[in-house]
């Protein structure tokens, strides 16, 4: 018998409760299993969006994965689980406790959940990706971060803030890794159809790709004890519905590079297609000189800290522990 979708969320904090609650609004699934290390909270986020969901005519039901073995049958799997970035705190820092986080939920999810899709969410995003795809030992396609859709939308609003025109006709484009060294591509960006370049100068141009590129920071500074949320959570939403419904829509994730724009072993945000298996087909664009060296450098960035990683050790194979070159 063919059951309904199921999504489990492990960490029930800001962001992966907003996305259980996208997801509970729209009905994009049938079941969403919340999974945190404080199960009472979760709990009552759960029996909260459940009654949401009923105000909103829907019918997903979130409920408490108290137990790993709660999450087996999990069509997609969101990781959010981890130490939240501080005022003053960069994403590098955050790298060896949230590696270690993202080690034992993977482990959870390999063993009850080994057909899912995991999204990962968690910062350091492009090397949270690569300790999940080598940790839970899933195919490539089967693993995909959460960074390009945000590092966009980040872009589109602050594009809308110079023209102050055209919301929701914005399509910015953003390459890289999610940190201060993305690539953001107003050569690919449009507003209604009409380059960027053609509304906005040159030194506007800059000032939205600098505001993009430490978008995030500005947010963390505003609100002093958290990070960002809602859009993090609306983004991953995306990527979820585009996964169980199959669409093959294009946008842009972090994935694992294979030869892909000429690297290996490492993940960066590219264009892919997403659907039921996950990310289906990745996207090659053709870069200009500048833009490709700023997508090395965002590459160089992330493979640095991957590293860090191999260098104490810290994978469970061996094998993935021997650093590799391009």
């Amino acid at each position: 018998m063919k059951r309904g979708k199921k999504v489990s969320i492990i960490g029930a904090g800001n962001v992966g409760a907003t996305v259980a609650y996208s997801l509970a609004m729209k009905g994009t699934c049938h079941e969403v299993m919340l999974r945190d290390r404080q199960p009472e909270i979760a709990k009552g986020k759960a029996l909260d969006m459940s009654q949401a969901a009923n105000a909103a005519r829907q019918h997903t039901l979130v409920s408490v994965a108290e137990q790993a073995s709660d999450m087996a049958g999990s069509d997609v799997v969101v990781i959010t689980a981890g130490s939240p970035r501080k005022p003053g705190m960069s994403r590098d820092d955050l790298l060896m406790i949230n590696a270690e986080i993202t080690k034992e939920v993977v482990r959870d999810v390999k063993e009850y959940a080994p057909d899912s899709i995991i999204i990962m969410v968690s910062n350091p995003l492009d090397v949270m990706t690569y300790v999940a795809l080598k940790e839970s030992g899933f195919p490539k396609e089967r693993v995909v971060g959460m960074a390009g859709i945000l590092d966009s939308a980040r872009m589109a609003h602050f594009i809308y803030e110079k023209i102050g025109y055209g919301a929701g006709q914005i399509r910015a484009s953003v390459m890289g890794g999610h940190g201060d060294d993305m690539v953001p591509l107003p050569k690919f960006s449009t507003v209604a159809g009409v380059p960027l370049t053609d509304i906005l100068s040159e030194e506007e141009i800059i000032d939205v790709v600098e505001r993009t590129k430490h978008g995030g920071a500005e947010i963390v500074g505003y609100l002093k004890t958290g990070s960002a949320y809602y859009a993090p959570a609306k983004s991953t939403a995306i990527m979820v519905e585009a996964i169980l419904k199959d669409t093959k829509q294009i946008h842009p994730c972090a994935v694992y590079l294979d030869g892909h724009y000429g690297y290996r072993d490492v993940v960066s945000g590219v264009p892919v297609a997403l659907g039921a298996n996950g990310v289906e087909k990745v996207f090659e664009v053709t870069l200009n000189e500048g833009q490709k060296k700023k997508f090395a450098k965002s590459v160089a960035s992330v493979r640095g800290m991957i590293n860090v990683l191999k260098k104490n050790n810290f994978f469970t194979n061996p094998e993935d522990n021997i650093i590799t070159e391009d």
